[in-house]
């Protein structure tokens, strides 16, 4: 089964927190939710509370299939200055693993530079942070190892994208069949 890892930051967008782990776990995708704050309890943008599974620290990332940043202000300046998030996100993607952000969360791939030459979707208004990158403006893009989502409203589009990404079309096209999309 595949392993997916879902970070929280203080501040992260509830509904692409929760509509992506949703998603994740239909889709047959061994989905954790990491907390980076240090405490397993993580306040959202609009305060939600999420109880996370594991903390970064304690957490093995050898496994891991995809790494996933949902969005939210300031959860994504949040995830941005944490290192350890960075050069995790950055080892992975330069072993040709997947790497997915929505909404805000795609300025932290662009500024480890992993959004060149890439093709890549945001928040409207966030596009300059992806730096290198060639904004769609759809609502998610898929483009090699990279994923990334535009916002909130279509969360669905992102992680049906990395469940094809991680469990293949039929199974992407069966979930959302069962989720009425």
């Amino acid at each position: 089964m595949k392993k997916a890892f879902v970070f929280l930051a203080t501040g992260f967008e509830e509904v692409e927190a929760t509509g992506t782990i949703d998603v994740l776990r239909r889709g047959e995708i061994d989905t954790t939710v990491v907390s980076i704050t240090g405490n397993y309890k993580v306040a959202g943008a609009h305060g939600l509370q999420l109880v996370a599974d594991k903390l970064f620290d304690e957490t093995d990332f050898s496994e891991a299939d995809a790494l996933i940043l949902p969005g939210g202000m300031p959860g994504s300046n949040n995830l941005n200055a944490y290192e350890p998030l960075k050069t995790l996100l950055t080892k992975h993607y330069d072993q040709g693993k997947p790497v997915a952000a929505i909404c805000a969360a795609p300025l932290v791939l662009g500024g480890l530079g992993i959004l060149k030459g890439r093709r890549a979707t945001c928040y409207p208004s966030f596009e300059p942070q992806l730096i290198g990158a060639t904004i769609t403006g759809d609502p998610a893009v898929i483009d090699g190892n990279v994923i990334t989502g535009k916002g909130p409203g279509l969360v669905f589009d992102f992680a049906l994208a990395l469940v094809k990404v991680l469990n293949g079309k039929p199974k992407a096209e069966e979930v959302a069949n069962g989720l009425l999309l």
